[in-house]
């Protein structure tokens, strides 16, 4: 396990404690650990809700009139304007 020293003001370091105090959790590694999971699972459920939420949107506006070509240029050239080609 990786270790890292950090600076926390002190109502968080109270707030911490408290945590510890009331037996969920037996260290600051722990409380800290559970916040950053808890973080990373909301990043990547958000992740598949923006996903979900394209697939709809993709499937509401119907069938593409565009060549599988067409489409292939129109994503790349969409790639090249945001500079993620």
């Amino acid at each position: 396990m990786t270790r890292a020293s950090i600076s926390i003001t002190e109502p968080n370091a109270e707030w911490l404690q408290s945590q510890i105090d009331s037996k969920e959790f037996s260290s600051r590694s722990d409380v800290i650990n559970d916040l950053i999971r808890k973080a990373r699972q909301k990043e990547n459920e958000n992740s598949i809700e923006e996903l979900r939420s394209a697939l709809i949107a993709g499937e509401k506006s119907g069938l593409s009139l565009k060549t599988p070509e067409e489409i292939i240029q129109t994503v790349m050239d969409k790639h090249r304007e945001n500079d993620s080609l």
